[in-house]
């Protein structure tokens, strides 16, 4: 299936074909100008605490959406939709360590789970290719590069950590307009962390991401880099309370939502 065939999907259309497992794979592309979201699901006992990690890191982890305890509906975001299925690939903490991927949490859904889904730069990349900025990991078809950087986020209860940001190579002369459209978003992370040296983050590699896949940051480009949605998987590693379920990296739910529907006024 061409990236051109899956980036004309809608969010619900999306949702269905992951529903079913027909796609397994990352959602880089994937429903061009519907929002995607990162996920978090956490026994009732931490979900205050993590509200407000949150609350208090919001540039890494805009709140979308919170789920009742025990419901897995993002009745915000997507009505209807279930967060044990609707995602193509899951991923397991237990003590802070990564144990497992999965297709679905059906088997691990507790009736006091509750969902988080946080904002995704995936949404503001139509806006920026629009703006004629062009996108590397799209380009070569991977996902985004994504590292665990030095900047430490602020603690709540068990929840700390490094903040996670994802990088795109962006032309010397268009690094301010991708500033300026990125900037719009505030809820899918917007305007970036970092521009330039990546050693002021503490990343010692571009060749070397923590997650997603590995571009080329060619002459005359800057690394830029975002604050992203994979944070909260870097603070349950940090953290290592008994249990987190997330979604695997770049494997994002997306929602009934669209891109302009996160722009600010």
């Amino acid at each position: 299936m061409s990236s051109t065939d899956i980036a004309g999907w809608t969010g619900p259309e999306a949702r269905a074909r992951i529903r079913t497992g027909a796609w397994r794979e990352p959602t880089v592309g994937m429903a061009a100008g519907w929002v995607q979201a990162n996920l978090v699901v956490l026994p009732r006992a931490y979900a205050d605490d993590f509200r407000r990690f949150c609350e208090l890191n919001p540039q890494p982890c805009p709140l979308l959406d919170v789920t009742e305890p025990g419901s897995a509906e993002p009745r915000r975001v997507a009505p209807g939709a279930d967060l044990r299925i609707d995602l193509p690939r899951y991923r397991v903490y237990r003590q802070g360590v990564a144990t497992e991927d999965l297709d679905t949490l059906t088997d691990h859904w507790q009736p006091d789970h509750v969902g988080f889904l946080l904002g995704c730069s995936y949404t503001f990349e139509a806006a920026l290719l629009a703006a004629g900025v062009p996108i590397r990991h799209l380009e070569v078809g991977c996902p985004v590069p994504m590292f665990k950087t030095s900047r430490a986020c602020q603690p709540a209860g068990p929840f700390h950590g490094p903040m996670v940001v994802s990088m795109r190579p962006i032309p010397e002369p268009l690094v301010e307009r991708a500033i300026r459209v990125t900037s719009r978003f505030s809820r899918a992370h917007g305007a970036p962390v970092h521009v330039g040296d990546p050693a002021a983050l503490g990343i010692a590699d571009l060749a070397a991401p923590t997650w997603g896949g590995t571009v080329p940051v060619h002459h005359g480009e800057v690394p830029v880099f975002w604050a992203c949605g994979v944070t909260p998987q870097a603070a349950a590693e940090a953290a290592r309370i008994e249990l987190m379920l997330t979604h695997a990296p770049a494997h994002m739910f997306v929602t009934d939502l669209r891109d302009e529907d996160l722009a600010d006024a």
